[in-house]
C-alpha cells in the first residue's frame, strides 16, 4: 500500500470499490492510494515541500503527508468568522477566499472537495494564487460526466440558501454530520474551467493497478500546474 508502505491485503466489502476496497492496515481507499502514488511519482521530495491540504481525512494519503512533511498545513472551513485562525487543530480557510499569502505552497492537495464548492472559478484562482511558480494542485474529484459537459447541481440564492437544480445529493463531511451538498457533476471539460479561471494547465491521470489496490470507478487524479 502506497499510503502506509506495508505489505497488505486489499479487501472489497462490496462491489462499489471506490469507497469499499480497503487496505487491511491503514483503511485507505483506491482514490487515496492513486493520489499518493502520483505525489511520490512526480514529487519524490514531497517531504521537503510546503504543502496545504484542504479538508483532509484522518487516514491514507492525508495521514502520510501529515506524518512525513514538517511543512504540511491542513485546513477545514468552519465559516467566515475567524478565518485564518486555528480551530480544532485545523486552519479555518475558505478555498474560494483564502488568507494565505501569495506563493506560499509547492503543492495544494484536495480529495473529493471541488465537487462541493459553489464557486469553483474562485477556488481554482485562489489555489493558483497561493502556489509558488512551478507548484501544483493535485486532487481527486469524481468526473461523473466524463465526456459529457459539466453540470451545475446546486447553487446558493441571495440569502445563501442551497438551491438544488437537480436531485438532492450529499456526500460525507469529516466536520459536519449533515454532509456536504454536491454542487457540480464534472466532466473532462473541467480542465478548460481550470485554465480559464486560473491559467493552470491540467492533466488527468487514470490508474488501474490491482497490485497496488488502485482499481475503482471515478478515481482519476488531476494535476494542475502553475506555470
Amino acid at each position: 500500500c502506497v499510503c502506509c508502505d506495508k505489505n497488505v491485503k486489499f479487501i472489497a466489502t462490496n462491489s462499489w470499490y471506490r469507497d469499499n476496497y480497503i487496505c487491511s492496515n491503514c483503511k485507505s481507499i483506491p482514490r487515496e492510494r492513486a493520489l499518493m502514488y502520483l505525489i511520490e511519482k512526480f514529487y519524490p521530495n514531497y517531504n521537503l515541500l510546503d504543502i496545504h491540504e484542504s479538508s483532509p481525512c484522518k487516514r491514507g494519503a492525508s495521514l502520510k503527508l501529515q506524518n512525513k512533511c514538517p511543512n504540511y498545513i491542513a485546513s477545514q472551513y468552519y465559516g467566515e468568522s475567524d478565518k485564518g485562525k486555528i480551530i480544532n487543530g485545523y486552519r479555518n480557510e475558505n478555498l474560494e477566499s483564502q488568507t494565505f499569502k501569495d506563493e506560499s505552497f509547492d503543492l495544494v492537495i484536495t480529495q473529493d472537495v471541488m465537487e462541493h464548492i459553489f464557486n469553483p472559478q474562485s477556488a481554482f484562482r485562489e489555489i493558483a494564487r497561493t502556489l509558488k511558480p512551478g507548484g501544483a494542485h493535485i486532487f481527486t474529484v469524481p468526473l461523473i460526466n466524463k465526456e459529457r459537459t459539466t453540470e451545475c447541481w446546486a447553487k446558493l440564492d441571495d440569502n445563501n440558501n442551497i438551491i438544488f437544480l437537480k436531485e438532492k445529493e450529499y456526500h460525507g463531511n469529516p466536520i459536519n454530520p449533515k454532509g456536504s451538498p454536491v454542487t457540480f457533476h464534472y466532466g473532462y471539460d473541467i480542465v478548460d474551467l481550470i485554465y480559464k479561471s486560473s491559467g493552470m494547465v491540467t492533466q488527468i491521470f487514470t490508474i488501474d493497478n490491482i497490485d497496488l489496490g488502485i482499481r475503482a470507478e471515478y478515481i482519476d487524479v488531476l494535476i494542475s500546474r502553475k506555470i
